[in-house]
């Protein structure tokens, strides 16, 4: 009863800023609600499952919305002609002498001849790869770089671009971990943050592949466009029954579709991880999380086993990354910040109550309505209480000036709050 008691007050907040305020409004606390629930049950898989301390989500978020591009742009046909063959041939020469690299290591005897050979071969390879790969750059972002200067994407349906996102997400995190796993768990933390802006760097600076920092425009739709629906005269005769302009009421229709596919994703992959928590499979990561010496002495294999949960919770969180670009229509490489996709979303799962999968969600839907609703509530707050100051008093200055610090006022008294009253979260592990 107090599980859904808790989920019923964030029904009735959200339908409250539909009563009170706007019902668009209220659609979009909904929507990132709900791919804020999607980010956290993916971090929930790796901490609250196996205990493993990945402060990178915004890296695989970040990955996920690589891959809508990717995916559903179309093409550059003259940046293609131009150098989009070479710069491909200039990453194969790349991943080649990262391999060659690789072979020389393991298999010549060590020594100073090893040294000197990888030394050779990395040098040779690195003039090489930039000798392919920077003239091919320069013909591409050369092409009409104010509306394009990118290879652009395969141009393919947007919704293809999810599965792909979270399989690209996991790749990379199948790099990473193959190399950060091995480390404490405060340097796995160290190691994944340092990935993530190392990720978001790449997006910034390689305009050839995501036009950096500007921006990607105009990402299709998997539901109709708002214009759209204003132009039918059917639909438009469907919202003046209902009360409603065409214009209001064409957003409001648009914003549900987007709620249903991602509900529709949330409700599967919530169901697949409830019967992995409580699969033979499940079982043995909280047993690996709560002891791996004596896991390990069971003969269960630690490190595969925590690569296999990184690897599926990065993934969840690219699935996540690219719902949100496709709902933004846009990737903006500079809005990727640790603070809205990294700590925001650990809070949730903290709130929440880790090791529990309702209980991210839980955290996912009301720490997200407090991030978007605190500032102008306090806006309101902070007016009320100076209305009755002089103006220009340094108090009421100092006051209305502090409402721009009221979201990480009121994450941080929410955090301490919940960890003193409900340390295992509001919906703890059961």
């Amino acid at each position: 009863m107090r599980d859904r008691a808790l989920f019923a007050l964030v029904a009735l907040l959200i339908a409250g800023t539909g009563f009170l305020q706007s019902w668009n409004a209220a659609l979009f606390i909904l929507n990132y609600g709900l791919i804020s629930a999607v980010m956290a049950l993916g971090v929930n898989l790796q901490w609250g499952y196996a205990g493993l301390f990945n402060i990178g989500v915004m890296g695989f978020s970040a990955m996920g919305g690589l891959a809508v591009v990717l995916i559903a742009m179309p093409p550059v046909p003259e940046a293609w002609a131009a150098g989009g063959v070479r710069v491909w041939a200039g990453l194969a020469v790349g991943l080649g002498v990262i391999a060659g690299a690789i072979a020389i290591w393991r298999k010549m005897a060590k020594g100073r001849l090893r040294g000197l050979a990888m030394i050779v071969w990395l040098i040779a390879g690195f003039f090489l790869y930039r000798a392919i790969f920077d003239p091919a750059v320069e013909a591409i972002e050369a092409i009409d770089p104010a509306a394009t200067g990118y290879l652009g994407g395969l141009g393919l349906p947007v919704l293809i671009g999810w599965p792909v996102g979270a399989l690209l997400a996991a790749g990379a995190a199948w790099v990473i971990g193959k190399t950060a796993l091995g480390l404490r768990s405060d340097y796995l933390a160290i190691a994944t943050l340092g990935i993530a802006e190392i990720i978001i760097a790449v997006l910034k600076n390689e305009d050839w592949l995501s036009r950096g920092v500007k921006n990607v425009n105009g990402i299709p739709r998997p539901v109709p466009y708002e214009v759209d629906l204003q132009s039918s005269a059917e639909f438009v005769a469907r919202a003046q029954e209902l009360g409603l302009d065409p214009l209001t009421a064409s957003t409001i229709f648009v914003k549900l579709l987007y709620a249903g596919l991602f509900a529709l994703v949330l409700v599967v992959l919530l169901w697949l991880c409830e019967k992995a928590l409580k699969s033979p499979w499940g079982r043995m990561m909280r047993a690996i999380r709560d002891n791996e010496t004596a896991a390990a002495a069971m003969g269960k294999d630690v490190t595969r086993r925590h690569l296999q949960i990184f690897i599926l919770g990065s993934a969840i969180c690219g699935l996540a990354g690219a719902m949100m670009i496709t709902y933004d229509s846009q990737l903006t490489p500079s809005s990727f910040q640790p603070l809205r996709f990294t700590f925001l979303i650990w809070v949730m799962v903290i709130v929440g109550g880790s090791g529990n999968n309702w209980g991210s969600v839980l955290g996912g839907f009301l720490i997200w309505f407090l991030w978007v609703q605190v500032e102008p509530f306090g806006a309101w707050l902070m007016g009320a209480i100076t209305s009755g100051m002089a103006d220009g008093s340094a108090l009421k200055t100092h006051l209305l000036d502090s409402v721009a610090h009221m979201r990480l006022l009121t994450m941080g008294v929410v955090l301490l709050v919940v960890l003193r009253f409900s340390p295992r979260g509001l919906i703890p592990e059961r």
